[in-house]
């Protein structure tokens, strides 16, 4: 089964934080990184955003 991408703008509104937030959020490890898709292209797995999500509204 091939995973299920998001590109920023849906992770954005998704997890309902800004762009700059979120790249904060990686740079200090507590967001899940981007896989690159092409030369200027990220995407974020599904599943690994359902999880920080469900980490965050179980806690």
């Amino acid at each position: 089964m091939t995973p299920q991408i998001l590109r920023r703008k849906d992770v954005e509104a998704t997890v309902g934080l800004s762009r700059s937030t979120i790249y904060h959020l990686i740079s200090q490890g507590l967001f899940p990184a981007p896989m690159k898709l092409g030369k200027r292209a990220v995407g974020w797995k599904v599943s690994d955003i359902e999880t920080w999500v469900n980490d965050r509204t179980s806690t």
